[in-house]
């Protein structure tokens, strides 16, 4: 048996580009083709073992057994060829292609010449087979589509709806996932005409074989008819549909589990590039870009290297999932990044490495994209863009400058760099005149950054050229993320250049090093610009009240600048800190504040999420290290900022309400004086509330509930907290458990406050009950009332982190209830909860445990950090419970899939855990019992 006539003239075509048509040539694949699929083997098995068969449903599955076995010899040689050499992705995807092709090709001639014979066909019954889209343009990863266009002259014949059926069939049979279309060329002109998805992947058809004049006439009339006068219309869709596309991805470059295929700066960008070129130009390859003056020889070289890189990316996810995978999740990037050759070092995991290098190709696509549009736009293709931003009309470009196409461009690009500070001042004029920069100047500013040396560093006019370029015009955002895309940050500023495009590698933060620090800011000229009043009424009155803007603007550029290194970031970011503000030209105090900020711009959150500020010794100690009401607006504004900086759902209501909460009432103590926090005073004051809000009780019942809870109780709760408790614990009998269920819409939590009769481990079993309905704890008080009950209350949210919906609470309740009634035991049913998701397990939490016998007057602060499991505040409260520690409250802060668990203490005399030993051992069943559920969780 041969293959038809066409198709073995396509598998040695000598053609060198894919996308002209042809099957790709030995010399583009990543091993000899004869390795891949041997054509002239699998024919002669073809026909040995199918000559003598005569019924169609046995030469079908003959024809199956073959192949399937061809099919896994080809993938496996590519793969293992691939793995050898893992940056060969060119290769490797035409290898894939070649494969695919040969296959279709074999069911072809199988199909035709021995299931569907037809000696003399008719004019009407001729049938041509056309690889379309991805596959059309011979670049395939290993699990790709195969998208494939039935071709006929006129309507399709029942001879032509048969071969299209049992070839269907034999591909299904041969788990190839096919797409498929029957059409007439008239169908394909008129659809395409209609739908720009069907028309881009005709653009790409590529004949495989069949009935040769077809393609011909095929491609003839969508030249002719279609292609040829829609060019800007095509244009205009397709980038539609690439910001649409963006948007569902997240319209971020550097999101941190990116779409290699759909994501913004990925593979579907670059093949926009080449539609486009296709239809626009009539070029079969990008190459012919650098030709028509649209990229340069580098600019192209970067098209290329990202190319490659992306195909790679993309081809080992789906060698390492088995299947078609295009979402680079946590998990898949350290199993990648291995795979391409990625090592530890520098501080930093192979996996930070290599998406540092993502995001700089990602990076590298975007630029090239607008360069590529820009040119479009110039030769009127593209409809150029409208004056964006906070300005509503045009305002005229300064001397040397002029607007090109609604763009900033250079007016004399030959004396534009005599005064290098113009490199920093078209930013400014932007901002100034509402428009984007023009490409071109772009790239004439990208390859003239060594003019920015020390000199320009330390000039005057550079550091007021930059301030207000933060400063000044309402938007700061945009000139720092375009001055980040082209360098120009990095070299004014070369302390930056180590976190660009740097990964924080966990499932907390949303974006890089450098794109977080970027968020920050834009949050800042949010509040500026009072957009955020509702959201964020503390950071929104400092602001209108007066506050050093840029330190606060230096503070925010510069907190996050010592990360990737292995001492801590906020010590390494300070001495940092410390020479670099005096270079943007800030007064010795404001250098001096600014390297604080930054030295301690986690301490509010940290304070806030992981201490208790009901405790005075917290918001005293908290007063103390902040010294004056000027550092915690400040540092406030700063917090705000960077928590919402981290990505989107990460600032909530909860932790709006703990840092309000902290910064009021350290407000309070720096105004009033440190001595005015005092329990007694607290007390008296909740104590006062409670008799307000009863005041229709019986003054005896008052009297009976004021009296039944020690200090602590007072100082701890709100007032509608204590209201509950009061009617709770009101004719409460020994045995009865009482449970109180309400959404809590300032935390973003449900409240669950539990009245019952007091016994030790009574926290253990109550976190135990919640973790059995699938609770998430985010903070918890528990107190033992004088007369032998607890009361404890905690905040509750479901597996989305978000309150339970009130529809849900009388289910919710039924089974607490079951389970602190022993009739179901947490510890069994947990077990299968703790498991580790495949996604989870690339990253490392190592677990630190410290006690802090200092933060609290009269409590031992236990601070839990490790990575987070459904079971384990359960564990944690169990082994406290085993060893006879009473504990007083819990605040649960969690980041991502890392948890800080932070437990007030004391022993079963009611001290402090001052002894060593007694530490030392509690630590050690604490580590014990994290180790066995990560075990646990990880099989």
């Amino acid at each position: 048996m041969t293959l038809p006539q066409e198709a073995s003239a396509a598998l040695v075509s000598d053609r060198t580009h894919p996308g002209n048509g042809t099957t790709p040539a030995p010399d583009q694949l990543i091993r000899p083709a004869v390795e891949i699929f041997d054509r002239a083997a699998i024919a002669a098995a073809l026909e040995s073992d199918i000559e003598a068969l005569t019924d169609a449903r046995d030469i079908r599955a003959a024809t199956v057994q073959i192949l399937l076995a061809a099919r896994k010899a080809g993938n496996d040689a590519i793969a293992e060829a691939f793995e050898q050499s893992p940056l060969s992705a060119r290769r490797a995807v035409h290898s894939y292609a070649y494969l695919t092709d040969s296959i279709v090709c074999a069911v072809m001639e199988v199909t035709t010449k021995r299931l569907h014979v037809l000696p003399n066909p008719t004019e009407g019954e001729r049938l041509a087979i056309f690889a379309v889209g991805g596959y059309g343009r011979a670049e395939m990863a290993p699990y790709s589509d195969v998208d494939l266009l039935f071709l006929t002259p006129y309507k399709i014949t029942g001879w032509a709806e048969s071969v299209i059926e049992s070839m269907l069939y034999i591909l299904w049979d041969l788990r190839l996932k096919v797409g498929h279309a029957s059409r007439t060329v008239k169908d394909c002109v008129r659809l395409a005409r209609e739908d720009y998805t069907i028309r881009t992947a005709l653009l790409e058809n590529r004949f495989l074989g069949g009935y040769a004049p077809l393609s011909q006439e095929l491609n003839d009339r969508l030249w002719n008819d279609l292609f040829s006068a829609t060019a800007s219309d095509f244009v205009e869709a397709k980038l539609a549909e690439r910001a649409e596309r963006h948007k569902k991805q997240g319209g971020q470059r550097y999101m941190l589990e990116p779409n290699v295929k759909e994501g913004k700066g990925g593979l579907r960008d670059l093949q926009s590039l080449f539609w486009i070129t296709k239809y626009v130009h009539h070029e079969d390859d990008t190459a012919a870009l650098v030709g028509l003056g649209v990229f340069t020889p580098e600019e192209f070289e970067e098209f290329r290297s990202a190319e490659n890189f992306l195909w790679a990316v993309r081809c080992h996810l789906h060698l390492i999932a088995g299947r078609g995978m295009d979402q680079l999740t946590f998990d898949m990037q350290v199993e990648v990044a291995a795979r391409m050759g990625y090592t530890d070092h520098g501080g930093r995991r192979a996996v930070e490495h290599f998406m540092q290098d993502y995001f700089r190709h990602a990076t590298h696509v975007g630029e090239l994209t607008r360069i590529f549009l820009t040119a479009l736009e110039a030769s009127h293709v593209k409809t150029a863009p409208s004056l964006i931003g906070l300005f509503q009309r045009k305002k005229r470009a300064k001397a040397g400058y002029r607007i090109v196409q609604n763009r900033l461009s250079i007016a004399d690009e030959e004396s534009f760099f005599d005064n290098r500070l113009n490199i920093l001042r078209i930013f400014e004029e932007a901002l100034r005149t509402g428009t984007l920069i023009h490409p071109n100047a772009m790239r004439l500013i990208a390859a003239n950054l060594q003019l920015i040396d020390d000199d320009t560093r330390n000039n005057k006019e550079a550091q007021r050229i930059f301030l207000d370029l933060l400063l000044k015009h309402g938007n700061p955002e945009r000139a720092l993320r375009r001055m980040n895309e082209l360098g120009v940050l990095a070299a004014f500023i070369p302390e930056f250049e180590p976190i660009l495009a740097m990964m924080q590698f966990n499932v907390y933060h949303h974006y890089t090093v450098d794109e977080h620090i970027i968020q920050c800011v834009s949050v800042l000229a949010q509040i500026e610009r009072e957009e955020l009043q509702e959201t964020l009424p503390v950071a929104s009155r400092i602001l209108k009240a007066g506050i050093n803007r840029k330190v606060l603007y230096v503070a925010l550029l510069l907190h996050d600048i010592g990360k990737g290194r292995k001492e801590d970031h906020s010590i390494l970011g300070a001495r940092i800190a410390r020479k670099v503000a005096p270079r943007l030209g800030l007064k010795p105090d404001e250098c001096e504040t600014v390297e604080w900020l930054v030295r301690y711009h986690l301490l509010m959150s940290d304070m806030a999420q992981k201490r208790d500020i009901s405790d005075p010794r917290t918001v005293r100690d908290f007063a103390k290290l902040v010294k004056t009401k000027k550092r915690l607006d400040l540092l406030t504004v700063l917090t705000v900022c960077d928590i919402r900086g981290v990505g989107p759902g990460t600032w909530n209501n909860w932790k709006a309400q703990l840092l309000r909460s902290l910064y009021w009432q350290t407000a309070d103590a720096l105004e009033n004086g440190l001595e005015d926090l005092n329990r007694e005073a607290r007390e008296a004051e909740a104590k006062k509330a409670l008799r307000a809000a009863l005041a229709d009780w019986d003054k005896k019942d008052l009297r009976t509930e004021t009296n039944r809870h020690y200090g602590t109780y007072w100082q701890g709760l709100q007032t509608e907290t204590q209201i509950v408790f009061a009617r709770l614990l009101r004719q409460v009998s020994e045995n009865e458990i009482r449970i109180d269920l309400m959404p809590d819409k300032d935390r973003d939590a449900t409240r669950a406050c539990f009245v019952l009769a007091d016994h030790p481990g009574i926290f253990s079993r109550l976190a135990g009950a919640l973790a059995m309905v699938g609770a998430n704890v985010v903070d918890a008080r528990t107190y033992t009332s004088k007369d032998g009950y607890a009361t404890a209350v905690f905040w509750i949210q479901d597996t989305d982190g978000a309150p339970y919906e009130s529809s849900r609470l009388p289910r919710l309740r039924d089974m607490i209830g079951k389970t602190l009634g022993g009739e179901v035991v947490p510890r069994e049913k947990l077990a299968d909860r703790d498991k580790l998701g495949r996604r989870e397990r690339g990253f490392q939490f190592p677990t630190s445990i410290t006690f802090d016998n200092e933060g609290s007057d009269i409590y031992t602060i236990i601070e839990v950090d490790t990575r987070d499991r459904p079971g384990l505040l359960f564990d944690l409260t169990r082994v406290l419970a085993n060893a006879n520690i009473y504990i007083a409250s819990a605040m649960i802060a969690t980041y991502g899939a890392q948890v800080v668990d932070t437990f007030y203490v004391k022993d079963m005399f009611g001290l402090k855990l001052h002894s060593t030993s007694k530490q030392e051992s509690l630590e050690k069943k604490l580590r014990g019992v994290i180790e066995k559920g990560a075990e646990r969780a990880r099989n």
